[in-house]
């Protein structure tokens, strides 16, 4: 596969922007580890090669076990993940996959998200959630390369 083009290069502003948005999960209060999980997630049901490559590497990069790596497309049967995680995954899973279900996320899954996470942390979750798939489908579009840049 060869990549397309480079939106970094093309495109700097808006790249940039996202840029800033990423560093503000990174000092959001959410734990890396849940943000880096549900970018996992994302990447794995949008089949983006590119994101599922770079963010299992950054979790593994963070001392992840490759259980939890290997657990991340299973997690509603892995017992590997906090019931934080989960929650996360969970609201990850149901913002990502809006056209399989056409209802959005339900009250289920945002309660559930609610009892683990305040307001200020689920607009972070919600954040987090569009930033991924955002990066998603301008890497699957431009056919980011794993290892080579967007």
């Amino acid at each position: 596969m060869t990549q397309r083009l480079n939106v970094a290069q093309l495109a700097p502003e808006p790249y940039q922007a996202y840029q800033q948005v990423e560093a503000y999960l990174r000092s959001c209060g959410i734990p890396y580890t849940t943000i880096e999980l549900m970018k996992l997630r994302a990447s794995q049901i949008n089949g983006c090669a590119f994101c599922v490559d770079m963010h299992s590497r950054a979790l593994k990069k963070d001392g992840e076990s490759d259980e939890r790596l290997w657990s991340v497309a299973t997690w509603r049967e892995a017992t590997v993940f906090t019931p934080a995680e989960r929650a996360a995954l969970e609201l990850t899973e149901e913002a990502t996959r809006l056209a399989d279900h056409g209802k959005g996320v339900s009250d289920a899954v945002w309660q559930q998200a609610a009892e683990h996470y305040d307001d200020k942390q689920l607009a972070s979750l919600v954040v987090a959630i569009a930033m991924i798939n955002a990066w998603n489908r301008i890497a699957v579009t431009t056919r980011a390369v794993p290892g080579g840049g967007v």
